[in-house]
């Protein structure tokens, strides 16, 4: 448990998955496509991935992957996630843990100020 504590708090988006989960896959792509770079752990991958699953379980995640965590917080599985998604509150968390920026940066802005 402690070091899916110590993991999920060094960065401000962190995805548990396995690299076989088609949903893990998608909650990824969500976050790239939200302008977030989580931090991912491939708990197939890892020697101690049996150990963070079980700590996954304990927290209360069922299906243990993905677990989704946002400024050090649990947000909650697949299912969760995209409802936060889709109700606009995913965005908003991510940004208020600054894993994204509020605003948008185009390198040609200072063209719409002429």
């Amino acid at each position: 448990m402690d070091r899916i504590r110590d993991l999920s708090s060094k960065k401000a988006a962190v995805i548990f998955t396995k690299s076989t989960c088609c949903m893990c896959h998608s909650i990824k792509a969500l976050f790239y496509e939200l302008g977030a770079s989580p931090a991912v752990h491939e708990l197939d991958q890892d020697p101690r991935g049996r150990e963070m699953e079980w700590a996954l379980r304990a927290l209360g995640c069922s299906p243990t992957v993905p677990a989704v965590f946002v400024g050090g917080e649990f947000v909650g599985s697949a299912k969760d996630v995209i409802t936060l998604h889709v109700d606009g509150s995913l965005k908003q968390r991510l940004i208020k843990a600054k894993a994204i920026c509020s605003t948008f940066f185009s390198p040609l802005s200072f063209l719409l100020q002429i």
